[in-house]
């Protein structure tokens, strides 16, 4: 997670782990497996992280995050250190996100299992309810996240949990800084009431 600062541009911390990603990408992009193998192990956590909340489920993120590393590898002898490593990242997990909830809407569009009627819900033993804990107040806040439409859920993931300027934003999800404005004021709104009782 990056630091938090003043928002003038990026810390010294943010600039010099850029440049290190760079480094290794610039080496990937002479078919270095090696420095594949250190920029896997230096954003794997973070992208993981970020592909589970795009997605607003851990089913299929790990085996969209190997897909993101897939495209990067293939892409390697195009690549051009115009834009933050992680910026170009997450550009390509934002897509290959969008495309798999595409793909699950088509294929729930053809198949629709009918449930039973009034089947209970399912409890769990060695869960005993926790008024207003934090695991609670976490589980409000995923559900609420999961609620967005894709594009301002995308928007909310990366000002919030990775911390991105507006301009990064708008670069990953390939739109403009005032859409990408209008997006986190309407996923805010949203989030508001949907956590009232929490605020």
């Amino acid at each position: 997670m990056m630091e938090l600062h003043d928002g003038f541009g990026p810390t010294e911390r943010e600039a010099d782990d850029n440049a290190q990603l760079v480094a290794l990408m610039l080496r990937v992009r002479e078919h270095d497996e090696s420095a594949f193998r250190e920029l896997v192990e230096a954003t794997e956590d973070r992208l993981y992280g970020g592909v589970v909340k795009f997605l607003g489920s851990v089913e299929g993120a790990e085996d969209l995050a190997q897909k993101v590393y897939l495209r990067i590898w293939q892409a390697r002898e195009r690549y051009e250190p115009s834009a933050k490593f992680t910026t170009w990242m997450f550009s390509i997990a934002h897509r290959l996100v969008l495309n798999e909830r595409r793909g699950w809407a088509r294929r729930s569009a053809v198949f629709q299992p009918r449930l039973p009627e009034n089947m209970p819900e399912p409890v769990s033993a060695d869960s005993p309810p926790q008024n207003t804990s934090a695991h609670e107040l976490e589980r409000a806040i995923e559900a609420a996240l999961r609620s967005l439409p894709d594009d301002q859920r995308a928007a909310i993931v990366l000002r919030r949990y990775e911390e991105m300027p507006y301009e990064e934003i708008a670069a990953v999800m390939c739109t403009t800084l005032p859409a990408v404005k209008s997006l986190l004021f309407r996923a805010r709104e949203s989030l508001r009431v949907q956590l009232a009782e929490w605020l």
